[in-house]
């Protein structure tokens, strides 16, 4: 059973930075597309960014282009989102999402909250 456990959340001023990671209890990252959605108060779950198994491709919705990056480090069987010159509408709860399948992925994790204050 494959278990993603996600870490890196907090309360950040705006401007700041946050670094979100998921790692796969039971599983190996490297094997897997790996996403990260976003959900905020009263709005649906929606995509931020994807990166392949190798991480030679990678995705990022338009609102976070230039200040977030999905990187990965299979060598410590690791996802990673760089969050940096974060803004209030970034606040919201972070899901880390792996092994795509047709309309979805198999594996979530628990999500981590981020607080942007102003």
């Amino acid at each position: 059973q494959v278990q993603l456990v996600e870490s890196g959340g907090g309360l950040v001023q705006a401007g700041g930075s946050l670094t979100l990671s998921c790692a796969p209890s039971g599983g190996t990252a490297s094997r897997y597309t790996t996403a990260w959605f976003r959900q905020a108060p009263g709005r649906d779950r929606t995509t931020v960014a994807t990166i392949t198994p190798t991480g030679d491709i990678t995705y990022h919705i338009d609102s976070v282009k230039g200040r977030f990056a999905i990187s990965r480090d299979n060598a410590k069987n690791t996802v990673y989102l760089q969050m940096n010159s974060l803004k209030p509408e970034d606040t919201a709860v972070y899901y880390c999402a792996m092994d795509r399948l047709l309309g979805g992925y198999r594996y979530w994790g628990q999500g981590t909250q981020v607080t942007v204050s102003s």
